[in-house]
């Protein structure tokens, strides 16, 4: 088990991080703060070591995909999240921000994942390939049919 000032230094660190992938696999603020909590328990419980700070970033996001997965796959679980929550919670946002975010959030999930660890965490394909468990051309033909969705979502061109 983790000391305090241990977890408190992964909270401070990661929270954003890990609050943000939850948000974009859920699309729901009260989900997010489920899976949000269950990602630094794990953390908090976990007794293995990081090799880097890297190492751990990637424990973390690789956590809290699986966690959102799980959530999805929980046979209890029957409701559903309109998109009009999402674009509530982007309206902070610029109105091109706004339309950015809201289609990327509405991709299939495995193009969801490649482009935001892509465009928002800034990770090589490389690094993508190592934290979802896949091969590097996989993720290149994922960002590249991903980056074909959001040009016809957005209207227009898209430079990545």
């Amino acid at each position: 088990m983790r000391s305090e000032s241990e977890v408190n230094y992964a909270v401070d660190t990661y929270a954003d991080l890990v609050r943000r992938i939850c948000f974009c696999h859920l699309k729901n603020d009260t989900d997010t703060e489920d899976i949000f909590q269950n990602v630094f328990l794990k953390y908090m419980l976990y007794n293995g070591t990081f090799e880097s700070a890297e190492h751990e970033k990637a424990w973390f996001i690789r956590v809290s995909i699986n966690a959102c997965n799980d959530f999805f796959k929980n046979m209890f679980r029957r409701n559903t999240v309109p998109l009009d929550e999402v674009i509530k919670l982007a309206a902070e946002d610029t109105n091109e921000q706004s339309a950015v975010l809201q289609a990327v959030l509405s991709l299939p999930e495995k193009y969801r994942d490649v482009i935001y660890l892509h465009y928002y965490e800034s990770y090589s394909a490389a690094e993508i390939a190592d934290i979802l468990k896949s091969r590097e051309g996989t993720v290149y033909s994922l960002l590249s049919r991903g980056r074909s969705m959001l040009k016809k979502l957005l209207g227009g061109e898209f430079d990545g």
